[in-house]
């Protein structure tokens, strides 16, 4: 499961890379016309206070792919590149620049964060319905020589996703069905794929949400994720070498935590995927899995000869943990249970997994 990062020139994209994925961009990089691929820590609160309570000799943060795509000039579209990179992703984090600095070129003359959303998504929705007209002229082409139901069926599914593409809407607010689903699955579109917005501001708006507000109103119809951070502040707080410093920086222009901690959450819910922890004192550790996975599933995440040989899993919720304060008194207070193979794994679940091979 793999996020990727696309944007304007000059937006922030490569700064926001670096400070996620720790990533050392070199000159080759900066020229590259190919993805640049990258693994960015979770950061979650959750883990840190399973640290501090078991003070592991181990501990080990969950990850997710990032991809950095290259910039997306005004021929970009017409060169059909970035739809083949976008269409391998899972799902896409788009840097939009808000921030003024006459010092720093934008490549349609004047910041406008509303016009440059407007323009990538509209290329999107674009590229999905010539997408749809292409196979619409095949598909009535072959049926013209031999009847055939499932290509009538798609033909219907195709036309209804069209209609809802004419009106400036994602694919995936359609709701499609599980069979719909499966007929579309191998095709590329690109407004089926969740999206994550990243306003860059300036530092001097971290404490102003106006903008967030303003942009996540216009956009509500659009199931995307919306969030604002400032890049050259999270290069800085990158930069700090210890914990201390990073505390007293954050303090000093009055946010609790860096930008990043949020953004990594947010493509976790962009990838649809959830967390569940490990704990004892050799290791504390955090494993992710889709939405809606079993158990054995999460078992398998750890290690395969988990899943094959899976018995049940004892299950822990994190709440519970926290607020009895050991894993003793949430025993003795009747709240660990047994779970089977049918168990669906919901976020933040504490997992021992029984098994035999």
């Amino acid at each position: 499961m793999k996020i990727g990062i696309i944007g304007l020139p000059q937006v922030g994209k490569k700064t926001f890379f670096k400070a996620l994925t720790k990533y050392p961009l070199t000159e080759k990089d900066l020229i590259s016309d190919k993805p640049i691929k990258g693994a960015a820590e979770i950061k979650d609160g959750r883990f840190d206070k399973l640290v501090c309570m078991y003070n592991p000799k181990k501990q080990v943060r969950a990850k997710v792919e990032i991809e950095l795509l290259p910039k997306i000039e005004k021929d970009s579209f017409s060169q059909d590149g970035i739809f083949k990179d976008i269409a391998e992703l899972n799902a896409i984090c788009h840097v939009v620049r808000c921030f003024h600095d006459e010092s720093v070129y934008h490549v349609a003359g004047s910041v406008d964060p509303q016009r440059d959303i407007d323009n990538i998504n509209s290329e999107i929705i674009l590229h999905d319905m010539l997408f749809i007209e292409k196979r619409l002229e095949r598909i009535e082409k072959n049926l013209k020589k031999i009847k055939d139901e499932k290509a009538v069926k798609e033909k219907e599914l195709l036309g209804k996703l069209k209609q809802h593409l004419d009106k400036g809407l994602p694919v995936r607010m359609l709701g499609l069905e599980n069979e719909e689903k499966a007929v579309i699955s191998s095709y590329p579109f690109l407004t089926l794929k969740k999206m994550l917005i990243v306003l860059n501001i300036s530092e001097k708006d971290l404490l102003n949400d106006a903008l967030c507000r303003d942009i996540q109103k216009r956009y509500e119809s659009c199931d995307l994720y919306l969030m604002t951070a400032c890049a050259k502040v999270e290069s800085e707080i990158v930069s700090l070498e210890t914990e201390q410093e990073r505390a007293q920086f954050l303090s000093a222009l009055g946010i609790e935590r860096p930008a990043i901690y949020v953004l990594t959450q947010l493509c976790i819910k962009a990838l649809d995927l959830l967390s569940f922890f490990t704990v004892g004192h050799d290791e504390v550790r955090q494993w992710t899995v889709p939405c809606g996975s079993y158990a054995p599933q999460a078992a398998g995440a750890i290690h395969t000869d988990l899943e094959k040989g899976f018995i049940r899993a004892e299950v822990i919720k994190y709440n519970d943990l926290i607020s009895l304060g050991s894993e003793i008194k949430v025993k003795e207070a009747g709240k660990a249970y047994l779970k089977g193979k049918d168990y669906i794994v919901e976020d933040g679940d504490l997992l021992e997994i029984r098994f035999n091979v």
